[in-house]
């Protein structure tokens, strides 16, 4: 079952949406304007996006502009502008697919399993291992030494986050707001402290960490 964010201002349509997709095994979620529809992708991790460009706060280019940075998933636009510009820019802007409405459901459903077959994420390997500490994606926990550490919410998302990319750098920005959410891609010292905790539960010299590296005003590095 995938989880479905639906954006759109117009209640019919979005009741609609919500009792077709669900029909059709999808778990969903709504949003009417884009300030809501940026919150809520940051708190359910939604699979795949389906985005009314004609909302009444933020245009759908500007939601797609806040999704960017640190969704990967599938966006299919849905807008009644029937002008290739506008298809163009919302191509530009991220998406992945655009239906002019009206639009038939049995099309859309079809888009859509097709966006969720090309966006499936490849299988992560399950259980990272370094000389001092093992991450097990699948079970969530890490230990070092065999002995269980204990890691708060929000440390295990900043670590989950940089194991699964080891060696490459992941910005301060996607780290804010995958971690914390859009609203929070400033705090940079956020991730300070919170890797400083990380550090002193998992680094053998914490003051000269090995594992999790600071790229100074960029990012930091995970390497195994």
């Amino acid at each position: 079952m995938s989880r479905v964010l639906v954006v759109d201002d117009d209640p019919q349509l979005l009741r609609a949406l919500r009792i077709t997709l669900r029909a059709a095994g999808h778990e969903v979620v709504t949003a009417a304007d884009g300030r809501t529809a940026l919150h809520e992708a940051a708190a359910a991790h939604p699979d795949v996006v389906v985005l009314d460009l004609g909302l009444p706060d933020l245009d759908g280019t500007e939601v797609l502009a806040g999704l960017r940075p640190w969704f990967s998933g599938p966006v299919l636009v849905l807008s009644a502008r029937g002008d290739s510009h506008d298809k163009v820019a919302a191509l530009d802007a991220g998406a992945d697919d655009y239906v002019s409405k009206p639009f038939d459901m049995s099309e859309l459903l079809a888009r859509l399993r097709a966006l969720l077959r090309r966006g499936a994420p490849e299988v992560d390997e399950p259980v990272v291992r370094t000389a001092h500490f093992t991450v097990d994606l699948a079970a969530r926990q890490v230990t070092a030494g065999g002995v269980p550490v204990r890691l708060t919410p929000t440390e295990w998302a900043l670590l989950s986050e940089l194991v699964r990319a080891p060696g490459r750098l992941v910005g301060q920005r996607q780290l804010l707001q995958t971690v914390w959410g859009p609203a929070y891609e400033k705090e940079t010292n956020y991730l300070r402290v919170y890797l400083a905790q990380l550090r002193r539960k998992l680094e053998p010299d914490p003051a000269a960490p090995r594992y999790l590296r600071t790229e100074p005003g960029m990012g930091y590095r995970f390497t195994p």
